[in-house]
């Protein structure tokens, strides 16, 4: 079984996304949480109407949080927060020079949509049997230039 650390070299070296790790402050070979961004693209459709009514009908550009996990060991400590806070500030310095309508992400069950939902994530849809969440980026900007 590989490990995280080689997927993640794998998929940096492959130019498909960019994953950010933050080691386990007791054991640094350790990971203590993670995110993965990688762009992506929706349809207009998927979007709620008053939304989409003033989008183009071709795909839209979207920004997707492919991976974000918490280590069991280092759940309840608030790294969830700063993992969530750090990829959104990420993502809103790669929309400056490509731009994206939304943060996109999916969650595994309804534990992971209430992370998301305090911060303003709103429900998008399901797909490949994850519910489907997303904060647009004009929410993002508000939240970073803050």
């Amino acid at each position: 079984m590989k490990s995280l650390t080689e997927y993640v070299v794998r998929h940096r070296e492959a130019g498909i996304s960019k994953t950010i790790l933050l080691p386990a402050s007791e054991d640094e070979s350790q990971t203590c949480c993670y995110y993965t961004l990688t762009h992506s693209e929706i349809k207009r459709e998927a979007l709620p109407k008053s939304l989409a009514k003033r989008l183009p009908f071709y795909p839209i550009p979207v920004m997707l949080i492919a991976q974000f996990a918490v280590h069991k060991n280092s759940q309840r400590q608030g790294l969830g927060k700063m993992m969530l806070i750090r990829a959104l500030e990420h993502a809103y310095e790669i929309n400056k020079y490509l731009p994206s309508f939304a943060v996109i992400v999916d969650t595994l069950g309804d534990g992971v949509e209430s992370f998301y939902a305090q911060y303003d994530f709103q429900k998008l849809n399901i797909h490949s049997h994850r519910t489907r969440l997303f904060l647009p980026m004009k929410t993002v900007a508000q939240l970073c230039e803050v």
